[in-house]
């Protein structure tokens, strides 16, 4: 018997075991295509930069490296800040608007970095609607006697980068606090403990493995931008991997930038699992009562009303706003350009089919977790997760040799058989973004589809194999139609991060061929803001279905049926970590109501 083989339930038959070696196949072939790229990257990375190499390590690495670890400190402890702070006034207290701010707080997610950096760029120039307000309401007439910081700046990136990724961390840290027992809450009042003291004392350091997932995924996101690092002066590492390729043509070079980076990358998941080692899930042995917001009343009301608006107004009301008013006027005086249909059509077809193509991945890893548990299934599971820990454009810059040769091996066939040159088909078609698309985003899919197995009894399973199913036909003919809505879910979820992912995007994409990502980069990098603000509003629109989404259905599977679940080192935390916290950590119902299945 096969060592596969070996790993499979005893209780199956000869034609199933087939099927499950079909199924092992099958998660070991997508978990070769996720690893290609970084395997390629090293390979590329080996070949040496010829005479730059020393440049960079002399000039330009130094800069980038502290620049980007000065970026995810300050990051880091201001989404920490934010998202812990506004997850427990809205959990612990009751003041006006609670309920409207509790979703309200979601909104900045429908936010990419790159267009809030844009927004902010025209919003808080000396010439600006914010620094003219100022000096209006101040009596002063020239912008030379009322200069604010520069946005431009380290700051001004950590500023606005702490305030459109807070809501990692308040989605993670508000599931863990309402899942912690009214109970001990009330025992540390009763030994003396004030307010602010459970909060330190007691509710923090419970939610401390939420906070550290919500913070590392917030880094990671902050670690993949190239946009709003670019346009505020900001050379991290992920801007000098795009320049030393871009503007020296220099591709080992940028391979072992991109190294560089991953090591950043692996450090931060390294920490994140060493932060949470000794975790492990404790159930309730009774029904759990949910803790009861303490009332605020007069000044204390209005200051937590204004600790929860202060966020969404900075990191959604404001650039939303002007993106709004600077789009009414694009259309007011040109129309909508028919580039932009264009744009959008371009963005939806190819975000449509790499949505579909990770899921389906996503569907054959899942069931083959199910199906095959064992350390062979779990491995592969793990490493077709890693696309998401691997930043855009690291990504990129890995398949550029693999597609190159596949692109050269097609072409040669072609011509060999039929007489005819296919060029760059994989470039050429788009082919090589949703391969970019579907191996960054596979976590997301995987993980919702994870989630709406995990409802399925395994009883269903054993009944459909009873009754002559193969296992196609038992993920056909039973799960499907009991996960459709964890797949859509996820592929909301994946559909909205492939039309807003620019780094792979901006170095993946066929000639000629724009999305409204790399439309609203160009407009930005040309100055010209009324121009890109179409496109940008497109984006932002988009983005806030997900966001509606996790507003309305986020809180159905925080306490299932009543029982507690403490914080834990398990699987699900890992799919947490490498991409799945909105499905994990909001989360969102997968398979109707809390009580079916």
């Amino acid at each position: 018997m096969s060592s596969s083989a070996s790993t499979l339930p005893s209780r199956f038959s000869p034609r199933l075991r087939r099927g499950v070696s079909g199924w092992l196949l099958g998660s070991g072939l997508i978990a070769c295509l996720v690893a290609a790229p970084i395997v390629s990257l090293a390979i590329l990375a080996s070949r040496g930069s010829g005479d730059l190499w020393p440049h960079l390590v002399a000039y330009i690495l130094p800069q980038a490296f502290r620049d980007t670890l000065l970026l995810l400190g300050g990051v880091g402890v201001l989404v920490v800040a934010i998202g812990a702070s506004a997850a427990w006034l809205v959990t612990a207290y009751d003041f006006p608007g609670r309920r409207w701010l509790e979703w309200g707080l979601l909104l900045p997610l429908a936010m990419p970095t790159y267009i809030i950096a844009y927004a902010y760029l025209d919003l808080l120039h000396p010439i600006g609607p914010v620094q003219g307000a100022l000096r209006a309401l101040l009596g002063v007439t020239s912008p030379r006697d009322l200069v604010l910081p520069d946005i431009r700046s380290m700051g001004g990136c950590i500023l606005l980068f702490g305030f459109v990724l807070y809501p990692y961390v308040y989605l993670s840290t508000r599931a863990m606090f309402l899942m912690q027992v009214a109970n001990l809450v009330e025992v540390a009042h009763t030994l003396g403990a004030s307010r602010v003291g459970v909060f330190f004392r007691v509710a923090l350091p419970l939610a401390r493995p939420a906070i550290v997932v919500g913070a590392s995924l917030a880094l990671m996101e902050a670690l993949n931008d190239v946009g709003a690092s670019e346009f505020l002066g900001v050379r991290t590492l992920t801007v000098s991997i795009y320049s030393t390729w871009i503007n020296r043509s220099n591709l080992p070079g940028a391979a072992q930038i991109a190294l560089l980076m991953l090591l950043v990358v692996v450090s931060l998941i390294v920490i994140e699992r060493f932060a949470r080692r000794r975790q492990r899930y404790a159930g309730a042995a009774q029904r759990s009562r949910k803790l009861t917001p303490h009332r605020l009343r007069g000044w204390r009301a209005g200051l937590a009303v204004a600790a929860c608006i202060a966020p969404i107004c900075i990191g959604f009301v404001m650039p939303a706003i002007y993106l709004v008013s600077e789009a009414v006027k694009r259309i007011r005086f040109a129309g909508v350009s028919p580039e932009i249909a264009a744009q959008t059509f371009n963005t939806v077809l190819i975000s449509a089919i790499a949505t579909a193509v990770a899921l389906v991945l996503g569907l054959v890893l899942a069931f083959t977790a199910r199906l095959a548990q064992g350390p062979l299934s779990g491995l592969m599971l793990r490493v077709a997760s890693l696309g998401y820990a691997v930043p855009g454009t690291v990504l990129a810059l890995g398949l550029l040799a693999p597609l190159t040769a596949l692109d050269a091996l097609i072409d040669d066939a072609s011509r060999a058989l039929f007489g005819i040159a296919t060029g760059l088909l994989m470039f050429g078609s788009g082919a090589a973004l949703v391969y970019a698309y579907a191996a960054r985003f596979l976590t997301i899919s995987t993980g919702g589809v994870e989630a709406g197995l995990a409802r399925i009894s395994p009883s269903l399973d054993h009944a459909g194999r009873t009754l002559g199913a193969s296992a196609l036909g038992v993920v056909t003919r039973i799960h499907l139609p009991l996960i459709s809505p964890a797949l859509l879910s996820a592929g909301l979820l994946v559909f909205v991060d492939c039309m807003k992912e620019l780094p792979a995007t901006l170095l993946l994409r066929p000639l000629n061929f724009e999305t409204l990502a790399t439309h609203l980069y160009g407009e930005a990098a040309r100055g010209t803001y009324e121009d890109g603000s179409v496109a940008a509003l497109a984006i932002v629109l988009f983005g806030l279905v997900p966001v509606v989404l996790l507003a309305r259905l986020g809180q159905r599977r925080i306490v299932a049926r009543g029982r507690i679940a403490a914080p834990v080192d398990n699987g699900a935390t890992d799919s947490l970590i490498l991409g799945g916290a909105a499905i994990d950590a909001a989360p969102i119902p997968v398979s109707g109501s809390d009580e079916r299945g």
